[in-house]
């Protein structure tokens, strides 16, 4: 599949902001099975500089500052993104999840020792022991791991309704396992948080969904989001995707922006102003296949 992304978010200050200084992660990353053929990010009014980088997991960052008098920002990332297709292994036949973390503590080869680092805490994902023992069912003795993820999975979206008003972007993994209510960042980081109780490695991984209208329907113009969801490390094989929020192994619908240990690490948009007042934000999105 090939597609056209757009990403636009906009700010609307009360009073006059004199700075705005921002960070951005908006740009496809490469994948094995992903090709970010162009990427555009317009900011009005122009930035006095707007610079690249890219970060420890390999992701693409923007920055620029706006060192002018404004009323509003606007933030536009348009991209063309080829996903091909890509087999997940066969569930049955993964090593067990036992084997999986003993693996991990001791590395075996560089790849087991990069992943390694997605078995702690971070920022946002505290595998503590009322997370471990709402996923230990799942994992019972011998299981192997990409069942027993699934499982999990599974039971994260049976147990769990999709609410976008009940969390923030600062809820905790425990606000949402008490609350049973949440958004998909919620739902991605209360998966990892269990992978990593486990002593399995797990990652956030942020990006677009394609959103397909009811029957009959007309597709509507920005009615596509930001999705998250999370990817597990399976040795010998590499790293499996997972989406909790609608119970699926993510493919050629699924377009990938960036990773890192949890929401924090790939924000897509944050910074700071001075002066302007209280701000509306507004975002939309546009996932377009091309035929």
């Amino acid at each position: 599949m090939i597609y056209q992304l757009r990403h636009r978010t906009e700010y609307h200050y009360e009073s006059t902001a004199t700075l705005s200084q921002n960070v951005v992660c908006l740009e496809p990353r490469a994948t094995p099975y992903q090709t970010c053929r162009s990427f555009t990010l317009r900011v009005d009014p122009p930035p006095t500089g707007l610079e690249t980088s890219t970060d420890y997991f390999g992701n693409r960052f923007a920055t620029f500052a706006v060192q002018r008098a404004h009323r509003r920002l606007t933030i536009e990332a348009r991209s063309e993104v080829e996903v091909r297709p890509h087999d997940a292994p066969d569930p049955a036949f993964t090593p067990s999840w036992e084997d999986i973390q003993s693996r991990l503590r001791i590395p075996a080869t560089a790849e087991d020792l990069a992943a390694s680092q997605f078995r702690f805490d971070s920022a946002m994902v505290t595998a503590n022991d009322a997370v471990r023992a709402y996923a230990a069912p799942s994992f019972g003795p011998g299981r192997p791991a990409l069942s027993a993820a699934l499982d999990y999975m599974g039971r994260i979206k049976a147990d769990h309704i999709y609410d976008p008003k009940a969390t923030t972007v600062h809820s905790s993994v425990d606000e949402v396992l008490t609350g049973k209510r949440g958004v998909c960042q919620d739902f991605a980081h209360l998966l990892i948080a269990g992978m990593r109780s486990m002593g399995l490695a797990a990652r956030y991984v942020s990006g677009y969904l394609e959103t397909l209208p009811p029957p009959g329907r007309p597709k509507l113009i920005g009615a596509d989001a930001s999705h998250a969801w999370v990817s597990i490390y399976i040795p010998d094989w590499g790293w499996i995707d997972l989406d909790p929020t609608n119970n699926v192994v993510p493919n050629e619908r699924h377009i990938t922006v960036a990773w890192g240990r949890d929401y924090r690490d790939i924000t897509p948009v944050r910074g700071v102003v001075i002066g302007g007042g209280a701000h509306s934000l507004s975002v939309a999105v546009d996932v377009e296949p091309q035929v």
